[in-house]
């Protein structure tokens, strides 16, 4: 294989993650907060079902209630 087939073929990955990339970007968008809090919601089942450590700081409550606050508003 020569080097200019290389490129194309690493050009074309590139092109078809790009696109793929920008698939998901548009479903975040539209993504709904149900949605969206499924999706957490599952993440955090993985979490515990792989026993990963969950913090249980008021702290880190917190942070994530004012990003979902700050979500919320931007989507309103």
């Amino acid at each position: 294989m020569s080097s200019q087939q290389d490129e194309q073929l690493i050009k074309a990955f590139r092109d078809r993650w790009k696109a793929v990339e920008e698939v998901e970007a548009l479903e975040q968008q539209t993504a709904s907060i149900e949605l969206r809090w499924q999706q957490l919601n599952s993440i955090l089942r993985i979490a515990i079902g792989l026993g990963l450590p969950l913090t249980d700081s008021s702290e880190d409550d917190l942070v994530v209630y004012q990003r979902w606050a700050k979500l919320r508003s931007i989507l309103q």
